[in-house]
């Protein structure tokens, strides 16, 4: 019989699969989008389909500098973008494109590889540590553990709150809808149910010990 753990596992994967099939082919057969959204959907592609290995990767394998330098610049590209051409509703235009960012950052912040890992393979094999260095690293490592929760604990929140906005924007009872919304809605009609089920998803994801 599956653990409770299993049965998240498995729903987690269908999720990231199902929004990585929907963001590809999003970003590789939605006629008169755009190189930057066509990035977008690519980029998303990628962090479901990372995200689905994930929860089935025992010891972090797809931990390393690559992949969190990959997601890192993935979480820079959404805000310096909307940069690229300065309107006066530019801080609202990055403002938009925090979600994607923030969902990115995430990634790259899971993917990290933990302290006390790299604090082990600099002891001594043997054992022998003195006693003040002993000391000054588990200090060292409890500051960075506590730490480590707080940025785990931010992300959390905002992804989930992040999530609840997106699943009830198409509600016209809970929101209203503007034009934006309505041009949205027509190239890409499960954009907002995708966006607020990945954000979820990797809520969930950060929360969970990998």
């Amino acid at each position: 019989m599956d653990t409770p753990v299993d049965i998240v596992h498995v729903m987690l994967t269908m999720l990231f699969a199902l929004a990585a099939l929907h963001a590809l082919r999003h970003g590789v057969r939605s006629p008169g989008t755009g190189r930057r959204d066509r990035v977008d959907h690519l980029l998303h592609c990628a962090m479901a389909v990372a995200m689905a290995a994930m929860a089935w990767s025992p010891g972090r394998p797809l931990s390393g500098r690559t992949m969190t330098v990959l997601f890192t610049a993935a979480a820079l590209w959404f805000p310096l973008t909307a940069l690229h051409h300065r309107t006066p509703d530019t801080a609202a235009a990055i403002a938009g494109r925090l979600r994607p960012a923030v969902g990115m950052a995430a990634m790259a912040w899971m993917l990290r590889t933990p302290h006390g890992r790299a604090v082990l393979s600099h002891e001594n094999p043997t054992g022998d540590v003195p006693v003040a260095h002993h000391g000054a690293t588990l200090s060292h490592t409890a500051g960075t553990g506590a730490t480590g929760a707080w940025v785990t604990g931010l992300l959390a929140v905002y992804l989930l709150v992040c999530a609840m906005r997106s699943l009830t924007r198409p509600m016209p009872s809970l929101r209203s809808a503007t034009a934006a919304a309505h041009r949205a809605a027509a190239t890409d009609p499960y954009g907002h149910v995708r966006d607020g089920a990945m954000a979820l998803g990797t809520a969930v994801m950060v929360l969970m010990p990998h």
